[in-house]
């Protein structure tokens, strides 16, 4: 009976939207901030806004690399987190000169690095539905993709409610024991990230 009634609370405890888990103490997540993408979408420019606005030191390079990561790190002033914004933007990549393994290619070694340095990695997907394959033309799995390779290896996941329709983010959190935080605007992307850093 004990083992049932801790396992409703672990459930109850990753379907909690994001002002009741406000509520309660964020694990935290330290500065600097790598802030990069899966995809090339134009999703990190919504958190690049809400870090300004807090005055969280971040670097934005959508092409970040393991390397970077270990150059940061020799330079005496390591990331203390990484934001990996999910969704892939078939325009962006183009524009880039990569393709969908590509990136995924480069994200994996980026988060390999990352968890070995200890780098608390923040998973994050606010453009909503229209950046999941719902949204996608015919035969587009590029942000699906984008989703598998960032989501079920991130410490922490950050997500537009209205992106979670389908719960794919939260059956991910749930089997990967992740913590899920879900805004209903990204407006509230402002008071999630200040308590996340402290801010």
């Amino acid at each position: 009976m004990k083992k049932i009634i801790a396992l409703l609370l672990l459930v109850s405890f990753f379907l909690l939207p994001a002002k009741a888990i406000l509520a309660q103490s964020l694990p935290a997540a330290k500065e600097p901030v790598l802030l990069t993408s899966c995809g090339q979408s134009p999703g990190p420019v919504i958190i690049k806004v809400v870090l300004q606005k807090l005055n969280i030191p971040f670097d934005l390079a959508p092409l970040a690399t393991a390397a970077d990561l270990q150059k940061k790190k020799e330079s005496g002033t390591p990331y203390g987190s990484i934001i990996i914004v999910m969704g892939a933007s078939l325009k962006g990549m183009g524009a880039a000169g990569i393709s969908i393994d590509d990136e995924i290619k480069r994200i994996s070694q980026l988060i390999q690095e990352a968890k070995k340095q200890g780098i608390t990695i923040v998973g994050a997907h606010v453009e909503g539905m229209k950046r999941r394959a719902q949204g996608a033309a015919a035969g587009d799995t590029t942000d699906e993709q984008s989703i598998d390779a960032v989501a079920p290896n991130s410490d922490i996941l950050l997500i537009n409610k209205e992106g979670n329709a389908d719960g794919r983010f939260t059956t991910i959190a749930q089997s990967k024991k992740i913590q899920l935080i879900e805004v209903e605007k990204n407006l509230d992307l402002i008071n999630v990230l200040s308590k996340l850093y402290g801010k």
